[in-house]
């Protein structure tokens, strides 16, 4: 395109986007030598009051967020010959949608830093009364390193502001919209929340939870359908990350996180706790092997329990192995610790048992190692042989302070067992030589059936002493999963069944606006008229036919017939109001009647020849009544 520049200032040199409402370039400061990227209004749209106030509603909005790093930054607003435009940061990279489409499914830690810096410029907007409502890949930027910059502020609701949004109007895009928008229900935090699980959902898929043939049927699956489990798309997905998603795609706001805040920081202690996961080291209390003398062993990663579906392959059983003797004081039983509440039903990592040996005799010159044979859950790994170990043990131990008797070892690191039956974690600590305990009273849950695990005590990692207790806890399913409202500023309202709304066109118009009022919506009746729908028939209406949530306001357009407005001649003189009647199609005056004193009361107070009444097919009109195009006109007048 032919560069153009907007006050003299800002040069437009080539198209970066279009949408519904502006179009983006990419354009240069020429005052600061600086590229920027430059958002302008469609000229169609510029005497459009609601576009107006849209348009500047976004800027507002975002130059008053753009404090935070993961914000768009905006440096300029003004208009040029009456065109308004927002000039911003130009980002150096692609939206998200690109990305997903050239790369998804994407990295879990990826997708967790790009959805944590996501969540965080949210929760800077919630936190000064913006709610986005249009959160969608198209509307995040990724740059270089992977920065994320969240733009199109301009449907962002302020809790301020009311003068963007009609009453009854839905804002948002069908794939990412809350079933709260979807139903007319004003936006909230946890709008945007569900939302950015939905991104979040595709990133790690490239699938969308739902989809149809059209946006409205992809919004009553937002209302009506519960969302796929990410592992149907992506099964090497754990269900600890696939459960923190589904929560942010709860249909009732007040189970979802309850603040973008929150959201991030629940994927920020997932990733941190995925470095625990699933590993076999030998371990020797008291004496810390470095990692490159440690011998780990990679287990393969099974699949746990989804919703749904109960897992009831075997755990992995440890086989005897020889203990090696060395002098360690007693043992002594680690604290049991419970997990933080955050992370209560949110477990990472695969289901493991290790078993660890380390062999040395008090006195002798080498160290051999074994390494143990693990049942995995769909099959085995075969073991290999375990090195041959020096039999001979001092029978004295060495002069020393307080020195212990020589005993044999064997220390055990505990690992994930959250999503497991319970039959099978018990038969795998039991072969491990530790001790199952129940605790702590059984729960219901939402995600995993009943009989598996939804808690244990100590945590994955811990190195405990065969014969140590492991406390569980067991899921009592989710059929009666009751689950206790997140506290949110303002309680979401329960989200109403939606009523059909079907063709009312030709139907009678006092017939129709009765059932609409009897079946919970609420009626705006107009009256028109029209040559081509016999009066008293509905012409047309507003929304279209589907399904919509009660109270909302329908729109219906009742035919008054052929008919026309009768002119203002009452009150003129005669000659006049001939004129104006011959002027007025298919009208005509038929009659004039004169009128002396005998007929007419206060006959003094009128002007000789002055129009003092009409007729119209017989029925007393005054001016602005509708008439008949065919009707007889009959003028009263006084006499001269």
């Amino acid at each position: 395109m032919q560069a153009r520049m907007l006050n003299n200032r800002y040069e437009l040199l080539d198209i970066l986007g279009q949408g519904g409402m502006a179009t983006v370039y990419r354009g240069r400061d020429t005052r600061l030598g600086r590229p920027v990227a430059i958002k302008l209004l469609h000229s169609q749209y510029v005497g459009d009051n609601q576009f107006l106030q849209r348009f500047e509603h976004e800027a507002q909005a975002a130059a008053g967020l753009s404090a935070h790093p993961n914000i768009v930054d905006v440096y300029d607003v003004g208009q040029d010959n009456g065109v308004p435009y927002i000039v911003m940061e130009l980002v150096q990279g692609r939206d998200l949608s690109t990305l997903i489409g050239q790369e998804a499914p994407l990295p879990i830690d990826r997708t967790i830093h790009i959805a944590e810096q996501a969540a965080d410029a949210l929760d800077y907007a919630h936190q000064r009364g913006f709610v986005h409502r249009d959160v969608k890949p198209q509307n995040i930027m990724v740059g270089p390193n992977d920065e994320v910059k969240i733009t199109d502020f301009g449907i962002a609701k302020s809790a301020l502001s009311t003068a963007v949004t009609q009453a009854g109007m839905t804002f948002g895009t069908a794939d990412y919209i809350s079933p709260e928008q979807a139903q007319g229900i004003t936006a909230t935090a946890q709008s945007d929340i569900y939302g950015l699980g939905i991104v979040v959902y595709e990133m790690l898929t490239k699938h969308l939870p739902f989809s149809g043939d059209n946006p409205m049927a992809v919004a009553l699956q937002q209302i009506q359908n519960a969302p796929p489990p990410l592992s149907r798309w992506n099964p090497t997905l754990p269900p600890n990350l696939e459960r923190i998603v589904l929560t942010a795609l709860a249909k009732d706001p007040r189970q979802r996180p309850a603040s973008a805040k929150a959201f991030a920081t629940m994927l920020r202690e997932y990733r941190t706790a995925r470095g625990q996961e699933t590993q076999v080291a030998p371990v020797v209390k008291g004496s810390p092997v470095q990692p490159s003398q440690a011998a780990t062993y990679q287990v393969p990663q099974a699949p746990r329990v989804q919703t749904g579906r109960t897992n009831t392959a075997p755990l992995p059983a440890v086989t005897p192995v020889q203990a090696v003797p060395r002098r360690v004081p007693p043992p002594v039983a680690p604290p049991l610790a419970r997990r933080p509440e955050a992370h209560r039903g949110f477990p990472f990592g695969g289901l493991l048992l290790g078993i660890v040996l380390l062999g040395g005799l008090l006195g002798l010159a080498y160290v051999a190692f074994a390494t143990p044979t693990l049942q995995d859950i769909f099959g085995s790994v075969a073991a290999p042989t375990i090195a041959a170990l020096p039999s001979t043990v001092p029978a004295t131990p060495a002069p020393s302070t307080a020195a212990p008797t020589s005993t044999s070892v064997v220390l055990i690191q505990l690992t994930d067992f959250v999503g497991r039956p319970e039959a099978a974690v018990r038969n795998a600590l039991v072969n491990a030589g530790l001790v199952p305990d129940l605790p702590d009273a059984p729960r219901t849950d939402p995600v995993y059936e009943r009989g598996i695990v939804v808690e244990q005590r100590p945590a994955p990692g811990t190195t405990l002493h065969k014969g140590d207790k492991v406390y569980l806890r067991i899921s009592l399913g989710k059929e009666t999963a009751v689950v206790p409202p997140t506290p949110v500023p303002t309680a979401a309202p329960t989200l109403p069944p939606l009523i059909a709304l079907p063709d009312l066109s030709n139907q009678p118009g006092d017939t129709v606006l009765t059932a609409l009022t009897q079946a919970g919506f609420r009626v705006n009746p107009i009256r028109q008229p029209s040559s081509s729908v016999a009066a008293g028939q509905v012409m047309s209406q507003s929304p279209a036919p589907g399904n919509y949530p009660p109270d909302t306001v329908i729109t219906v357009t009742i035919s008054q017939g052929d008919v026309i407005k009768f002119p203002a001649v009452i009150g003129t003189d005669l000659t006049r109001a001939t004129q104006i009647i011959q002027a007025t199609p298919n009208l005509s005056l038929t009659t004039v009647d004169l009128q002396g004193p005998d007929r007419l009361p206060n006959y003094n107070r009128y002007r000789p020849n002055q129009v003092v009444s009409a007729t119209a097919d017989g029925r007393a009109v005054v001016n602005g009544d509708l008439v008949s195009r065919t009707a007889q006109i009959v003028l009263g007048v006084r006499k001269p």
